[in-house]
């Protein structure tokens, strides 16, 4: 597959595609918290992957590693450029209110919520220790294929895997924030703004 690639095989291009499209846009999504940008960071990658494909090494082993190391950078350059954005916005008059007739699905809302809160606590955490957490938890790379993704040695990974994984338990244990203006909480739902973003870690736990 690396041969192929570095030759610009366009049906290997389209395996590897099939192969990690959906794992780079969940990796995408978690690290930006937005599906629109996910899906830009998605094609940003692909393309870049494309473009680059001569700089991929003609030995090693499966290619998600280097697709995820895109993925992280192209997720934070997303994250500067809205910063910008909302900055920009921010000294700009307020736009009229519009009333949104759209109907959401409870199922969307409650993604969209868990998402938010995986986003709060992730935000809570140095990058480094975000970007190790996003692959090694919740998008399933070993260890020396974070290294790879990151460029760093893979002791770096373990260290700052540990450190991300201490903080969230910490995260855990603090009480949810007070909203008067929510209802009640179903059974079943995230009571911590944390909970959702460390449940992988407590799976492992088990």
């Amino acid at each position: 597959m690396r041969a192929r690639i570095r030759a610009g095989d366009r049906e290997a291009f389209a395996e590897l595609y099939e192969t990690y499209a959906r794992a780079v846009y969940n990796h995408a999504l978690r690290m930006t918290g937005d599906w629109s940008t996910a899906e830009e960071v998605m094609s940003e990658v692909f393309l870049t992957a494309w473009r680059t494909r001569a700089t991929v090494q003609p030995d090693g082993g499966p290619l998600g590693p280097w697709l995820f190391g895109i993925a992280t950078n192209k997720a934070h350059n997303a994250q500067r450029a809205a910063r910008r954005r909302a900055a920009f916005l921010a000294r700009r008059p307020a736009p009229e209110q519009v009333e949104d007739f759209a109907e959401e699905t409870a199922g969307r809302l409650d993604d969209a919520r868990k998402l938010a809160a995986m986003q709060r606590a992730l935000a809570r955490l140095r990058r480094p220790e975000r970007e190790v957490l996003a692959l090694c938890v919740w998008s399933g790379l070993s260890y020396a294929e974070a290294a790879e993704a990151l460029g760093i040695a893979v002791g770096t990974v373990r260290s700052r895997l540990s450190r991300a994984r201490e903080r969230l338990r910490g995260l855990l244990d603090e009480p949810a924030p007070v909203k008067t203006a929510e209802p009640r909480s179903r059974r079943g739902e995230v009571k911590s703004e944390a909970a959702f973003a460390a449940w992988p870690i407590q799976e492992e736990a088990r």
